[in-house]
């Protein structure tokens, strides 16, 4: 039970910061509309004779990327908090520092999460066809992808010592994802290189697991691997990410 409410304490304060940042909240929709609005309407009336319905395709990979991205820079707080003197406060205290790590990223989902619901309108707006079905599939897939980019957060975080090196280096972690996780692009026949890099690229799991939950209903085969592999790739991936940036976030705490 200590553990448990150590979680759900950390959890709560992460997001009642939220609440009160005006700023984050209207900028965290703002980045996906434009790219759905913008870009997949673009893409759709240049490029949708193709057989593929490029707003779908564009508002699915968005949507993963957005909840996966969203908690991994969340994570961000980590070094706010350790430079506020906090993370030393918390980590004295007799609970598993997995506990506090798993409270920070919790937090961070439920951050995440509400913006899913903000782009699943817009959606609807775009007049972008979505049955209860494929809307109940997705927010399973939306949950666990928070979480794995709450674990992604953690390890890369663990090896950043201030909040403006994490700023400069986040845009070098993600801007190439976007492309090699085929955010609005194809990638199922990619050059041996790049099939390498975007295989050992988180944000792609995300995405394909986004639109496989979509996808799986209409018959058409645009995710490239189903739900259980999807699953068992990203849950290896999670322990990996768990262990590794716990360990040495906690090091570096040690080492202060």
């Amino acid at each position: 039970m200590t553990e448990a409410s150590a979680i759900l304490a950390i959890a709560h304060r992460d997001f009642i910061k939220l609440l009160r940042d005006r700023t984050r909240i209207v900028s965290s929709f703002a980045f996906p509309l434009i790219f759905i609005g913008i870009l997949g309407s673009s893409l759709q009336s240049g490029f949708g004779g193709a057989g593929t319905n490029l707003l779908v395709f564009v508002f699915t990979g968005v949507l993963g990327m957005t909840i996966w991205q969203s908690t991994a820079q969340g994570i961000i707080s980590l070094i706010a908090d350790r430079e506020e003197d906090f993370s030393q406060e918390i980590f004295v205290s007799p609970i598993s520092r997995y506990s506090i790590i798993l409270g920070k990223i919790l937090g961070e989902s439920l951050v995440a999460l509400p913006q899913a619901l903000g782009i699943i309108a817009f959606g609807f707006v775009l007049q972008i066809q979505m049955s209860p079905d494929q809307l109940a599939r997705m927010a399973l897939a939306l949950v666990v992808i928070a979480v794995f980019g709450g674990a992604f957060g953690v390890i890369v975080l663990a090896n950043l010592g201030s909040q403006r090196a994490a700023q400069q280096i986040f845009p070098f972690v993600f801007l190439p994802q976007y492309f090699l996780a085929g955010l609005f692009n194809p990638i199922g026949h990619l050059p041996l290189p790049l099939d390498i890099l975007s295989k050992i690229s988180p944000m792609r799991y995300a995405v394909d697991l986004t639109r496989d939950a979509y996808y799986s209903t209409t018959g058409e085969r645009v995710p490239l691997f189903d739900a259980s592999t999807n699953l068992t790739i990203i849950a290896a991936m999670f322990v990996v990410f768990m262990v590794v940036g716990t360990f040495l976030f906690v090091r570096a705490e040690r080492n202060r």
